[in-house]
C-alpha cells in the first residue's frame, strides 16, 4: 500500500513523525475499505506510517436495510483489535469507513455504525464514505476532476470541490457500462452468436468460452443460479482481451467498452478549467486492447482535461481522509449520500 504523504517531512500536513503518541485517541485513526473481495484495514496516527493492511477476504453480507453492520462489525472488530495490538495503539479518534454500495444500500451503516465504533474503539468522528468516494481521494486527491473505477462493475465520480457527480454503478442488470461483467456478457453473447451461427459472432471467443465454462449449451445453468454473477461474467473478461489484437469482434468489444466509460466520464467530469482523469481498478490490468481505445476516446471527448495516473487506490484514499479529518483539514464536499461526518457523544450515541 503507497500513502501520500507518509514521509517524516509532514508532506500530508500533520505534525512530525518524532512527535509523542496522541492520548484519548486524538490523532489516530482507522481505515477501511469494503467492497466486492472484503475488507481491507489500516490502523495509524497522524504523522506516522500507517500499519500494513488486514484483508478478510469475505465481502460484507447485505439485507433487508442494505448493507449489514453487524456483519460488518463482526469482520472489522478481530481485525482493527490485532492491527492496534501490533502498533501499541489504544482508543482510535476517527474512522473512515469507505464502502462499495453506500449510496444506495447504506441505511443500516449510517444508522449503527457509529455507535458501534464508538463503543468497541472509543471512535469520536466517523466518516462515511462510498468506495467511489475513496477511489478519487486515492487517486487524485483534493483536486477537481474526474475518476472512473472499474473492476467487476464501473461508476464514474467528479468533483469541482463544491459537490460530488456520479455517472453509472448502477449494477450488472441496470449499467455498469463498460466494466468487466459487461465485456464478459457481451464477450459470451459474441461466443453464443458463433454458436448458433448468427451473425456478429466470434469463433475465437467460442473457443475460449468453451475451455472455461465447457459446452455452451450448458452456460444458462451454470450462470443464471450463481449469486456471484457479475464476477463470473467479469472472469471472462480478460478472455476478450486476449483475442482483441486478432478478433475483430472481441477488439470492438472494448471499444464499445472504452466508449461507454468515457460517457461516463463526460457527464461527471467539470467542463471549466484544467481538470484531471485518472482510472482507477483492476481493469485497467487489461492493458492496451482497452487502454489504447480508451484514451482515444478521453482525447476526443475531453480536450480540456490532463489525463494523470492515480496516485493509489481506494485504502489509499480512505487514509487521506482520516488524516486530514483527524487534524480538522478536511476539505472535501460532504452531503451525507456519497460523503458523510458523524460526531459521537458519548460512547455510542451521535449527532
Amino acid at each position: 500500500m503507497t500513502v501520500p504523504g507518509d514521509g517524516a517531512d509532514g508532506a500530508d500536513g500533520s505534525v512530525p513523525s518524532s512527535a509523542p503518541p496522541a492520548s484519548d485517541g486524538a490523532g489516530r485513526f482507522l481505515a477501511v475499505d469494503s467492497g466486492g473481495s472484503g475488507l481491507r484495514v489500516v490502523v495509524g496516527e497522524v504523522g506516522h506510517r500507517v500499519s500494513g493492511a488486514l484483508v478478510s477476504g469475505e465481502p460484507v453480507r447485505t439485507g433487508d436495510r442494505g448493507i449489514d453492520a453487524g456483519h460488518f462489525m463482526e469482520q472489522l472488530v478481530p481485525m482493527v483489535r490485532g492491527l492496534a495490538g501490533e502498533a501499541g495503539v489504544g482508543e482510535l479518534g476517527t474512522a473512515v469507513i469507505g464502502a462499495a454500495g453506500l449510496a444506495t444500500l447504506g441505511d443500516e451503516l449510517r444508522d449503527e455504525l457509529p455507535g458501534a465504533l464508538a463503543r468497541e474503539f472509543g471512535v469520536r468522528t466517523v466518516a462515511l464514505v462510498a468506495d467511489a468516494v475513496s477511489a478519487y481521494v486515492g487517486a487524485l486527491g483534493a483536486r477537481p476532476g474526474a475518476v472512473v473505477a472499474a473492476g467487476t462493475g464501473l461508476i464514474a465520480i467528479g468533483t469541482d470541490l463544491v459537490g460530488w457527480r456520479r455517472a453509472d454503478g448502477w449494477g450488472h442488470l441496470l449499467g455498469d457500462c463498460g466494466g468487466g461483467a459487461w465485456i464478459g456478457r457481451a464477450g459470451l453473447e459474441a461466443a453464443l452468436r458463433a454458436y448458433d451461427g448468427r451473425d456478429g459472432g466470434s469463433g475465437a471467443l467460442l473457443r475460449c468460452a468453451e475451455e472455461q465454462f465447457g459446452a455452451m449449451v450448458g452456460l444458462p445453468g451454470t450462470l443464471y443460479p450463481r449469486s456471484d454473477r457479475p464476477a463470473v461474467l467479469a472472469s471472462f473478461a480478460p478472455r476478450v482481451a486476449e483475442c482483441a489484437p486478432d478478433d475483430p469482434v472481441a477488439a470492438g468489444i472494448l471499444r464499445d467498452a472504452a466508449r461507454h466509460m468515457v460517457e461516463s466520464v463526460v457527464a461527471v467530469c467539470p467542463a471549466d478549467g484544467e481538470p484531471q482523469v485518472a482510472l482507477t481498478g483492476g481493469l485497467f490490468k487489461m492493458g492496451d486492447p482497452l487502454l489504447v481505445p480508451l484514451h482515444e476516446e478521453l482525447a476526443k471527448r475531453l480536450p480540456h482535461a490532463r489525463r494523470v495516473a492515480a496516485a493509489g487506490d481506494p485504502l489509499d484514499g480512505a487514509v487521506r481522509i482520516a488524516r486530514d479529518l483527524a487534524v480538522g483539514a478536511l476539505t472535501l464536499p460532504a452531503d451525507g449520500v456519497m460523503l458523510g461526518v458523524v460526531t459521537v457523544m458519548g460512547r455510542g450515541d451521535h449527532f
